[in-house]
């Protein structure tokens, strides 16, 4: 845990809002931003005062770290609010745990856990009217931190830079997408940085998720660095497989992130009588399964899109396409109790729902 500072945040209110200007019907993702903004900078071994300005550009050094070596991370998170007005968050706590793991793994600092809850809280309360209800409206909050010391030696930076950043969001993926088995390209490796949110892992999926959509493929699963044979990831999120009537999910690893909305999809499978299983999964059992008719579904899993059924995959140049379920399918039942959950709409018997007050 992160030391704890005693926090003196300084808000400085935007003069005018841009909110007008936004049409929320037509939102395209992480594109628009809302008025305000948090920073916090590390400098000289502790963080200074904590802050909330209007949404602005920032000057940096050209030297900056960041720019050379890396260091960089981040976290997806959302808002949500209900028909009373009342916006929440989905189980906050994770994303706040998980970037502090993120930092240490790239030998940065870790933030105070009281500056962040009060800056999120905050910065929300400032911009609450850009949190839209219904279902599929949500506010998407990305925290992060950058390496900002003018200095190009290979080492870690002395001084570092700590952001919120919101902006409305709609669904992230619409329908299914159609996926290839990576054969050459890995996410990540044994003893890298595959389990933390760095900038870099999601730069280097960019080139093979490109040669893929090349070939008519929106994303990739990701396999195994050793053997190619594991299924991981697929894109940017957790992936799961129903074979039958059971979930099947890979376990975490240092390779394979923690997503929240993994975990939460696994739980509620759980209270839900749906069985999933956490094991290694091999392509060859998902091929085998696709060829005798098991397979019955695939999804990726994620903050930004929640849940995003894939319609049939590529390996070695055979395409196996997936069976139509509708309003049974596992990912829309599980989508369906996750969203009533997250809009209030539904009992929240786990605790994850934190209202913003």
């Amino acid at each position: 845990m992160s030391k704890n500072y005693t926090s003196n945040l300084h808000i400085e209110k935007a003069a005018t809002s841009k909110i007008g200007d936004v049409n929320f019907a037509d939102l395209t993702f992480g594109r628009t931003f809302t008025d305000h903004m948090f920073i916090c900078d590390f400098v000289n071994g502790e963080w200074q005062q904590p802050k909330i300005m209007p949404y602005q550009a920032m000057s940096m050094d050209p030297s900056a770290r960041v720019f050379h070596y890396g260091q960089a991370v981040f976290e997806g998170m959302k808002a949500y609010k209900d028909d009373e007005d009342r916006v929440f968050l989905f189980r906050p706590d994770q994303n706040f745990n998980r970037i502090n793991k993120s930092c240490a793994r790239l030998a940065m600092p870790e933030f105070p856990e009281n500056y962040f809850f009060e800056g999120l809280t905050t910065l929300l309360n400032l911009d609450k009217e850009w949190v839209k209800s219904g279902v599929g409206n949500s506010l998407y909050i990305r925290p992060f931190a950058i390496a900002i010391d003018s200095a190009i030696a290979a080492a870690p930076s002395e001084s570092y830079r700590f952001m919120i950043i919101c902006s409305p969001a709609k669904a992230y993926y619409k329908g299914t997408v159609k996926v290839l088995i990576a054969e050459e390209f890995s996410r990540s490796a044994n003893g890298g940085v595959g389990y933390a949110k760095a900038a870099g892992n999601y730069a280097a999926q960019f080139y093979p998720t490109n040669l893929a959509q090349k070939k008519g493929y929106q994303q990739v699963i990701w396999t195994d660095a050793d053997t190619h044979t594991f299924l991981e990831e697929a894109g940017t999120m957790n992936v799961f497989f129903r074979i039958d009537d059971t979930l099947i999910t890979a376990p975490t690893s240092d390779r394979i992130l923690d997503g929240v909305t993994r975990k939460s999809l696994i739980q509620l499978a759980k209270d839900n009588d749906i069985k999933c299983e956490v094991r290694p999964i091999k392509v060859s059992e998902i091929v085998e399964a696709s060829k005798n008719g098991s397979l019955k579904e695939i999804f990726g899993a994620g903050t930004a899109a929640v849940i995003s059924p894939i319609e049939g995959f590529e390996y070695k140049e055979n395409y196996y396409e997936l069976p139509e379920i509708n309003d049974q399918s596992y990912s829309s039942i599980l989508k369906g109790k996750m969203l009533s959950i997250q809009h209030n709409l539904a009992e929240d018997k786990n605790g994850w729902r934190h209202e913003v007050k």
